[in-house]
């Protein structure tokens, strides 16, 4: 049975022998499956599903391991929910677990969308703190990695820092030096505007998180931004801070009898011993409450504020 790789460069050329004179045979494209008929030195001569025969070099090239470990990563987080639209950088590679030195075989484009899935910190390579008296430990520096999806249904690890998510202006203003995580539209209000131009602006639910990487948690505090159909402008409705979150963050609808039917929202935190619960609140414009399971009582929280 013959060996079977992947291409892993967006596009890579074929060529009719291993010298620095050659002829293109033709050219092959990511993810495109090949079989190796032989080796030599840092090329393989591989065949084509159409039958194209050609030597590539083999960094263009992962082997059936990886692109399995990519197929199995896709399976299990294909269904998960996007926690927030974003936009790469730079040319970024797909890595399979999160770490700069990790198998990948797909490369996405920069300026390519992308959905935000979850986060993960990994080990920045070669690079370590040096500890200080009564300062902080020796120690591996950690980076942030988000888990994405394309359009193409491609999942993979890239980066946090070669990721840009597409936070509205109208709230990202509001930041406060603090890191966007994930952000959803809750619902829509009604503004009749100036001069009668009339507009249905959503409110948003937003997870942040401290500007820096290595975090023990995927955020820290949530605010939902209401908007003020008087004064025509976004105002805090919600904030709570202190959490140790776990993303995903979910986002619904529930009926609440007399009040009709609401947005909700389940947000997961982590408690000292590492243990998982279930928050969940609705939003009845402009107020925030907790939505309590049979027998739960309520935690204490960061008081309620307005902010413009």
């Amino acid at each position: 049975m013959l060996e079977v790789n992947y291409v892993s460069a967006p596009q890579a050329v074929l060529r009719d022998q291993v010298a620095t004179i050659y002829n293109r045979v033709g050219t092959v494209k990511n993810g495109e499956r090949l079989d190796v008929l032989e080796h030599e030195k840092r090329f393989a001569r591989v065949r084509t599903a159409t039958g194209v025969e050609g030597w590539i070099e083999e960094r263009y090239l992962v082997n059936q391991r990886t692109y399995d470990e990519v197929q199995k990563l896709t399976e299990e987080n294909l269904p998960d929910p996007a926690q927030a639209p974003a936009t790469l950088r730079n040319d970024t590679n797909l890595h399979v677990t999160p770490g700069r030195e990790t198998e990948h075989l797909y490369q996405l484009s920069a300026g390519a969308k992308v959905s935000v899935l979850k986060r993960a910190t990994a080990e920045k390579t070669g690079v370590v703190i040096e500890g200080k008296p009564g300062g902080k430990e020796a120690g591996p520096v950690l980076e942030d990695w988000w888990l994405v999806r394309d359009s193409q249904n491609r999942i993979g690890w890239v980066l946090t820092r070669m990721v840009d998510e597409d936070v509205p202006l109208d709230i990202a203003q509001y930041a406060e030096g603090q890191r966007f995580v994930a952000f959803f539209a809750l619902d829509q209000v009604r503004d009749e505007g100036r001069q009668g131009t009339d507009k249905n602006v959503p409110q948003y639910l937003c997870a942040l998180t401290e500007p820096h990487d290595g975090e023990p948690f995927d955020f820290n505090q949530i605010r939902v931004f209401t908007w003020n159909v008087r004064k025509h402008r976004y105002e805090t409705a919600y904030r709570e801070h202190g959490l140790s979150g776990v993303l995903p963050v979910t986002v619904a609808t529930e009926n609440f009898d007399k009040e009709g039917t609401l947005p909700v929202f389940i947000v997961r935190v982590k408690d000292d011993a590492g243990n998982v619960s279930e928050r969940k609140y609705k939003l009845n414009t402009p107020i925030v409450r907790r939505v309590l399971a049979p027998g739960e009582e309520k935690e204490a929280t960061t008081p309620k504020h307005k902010r413009r």
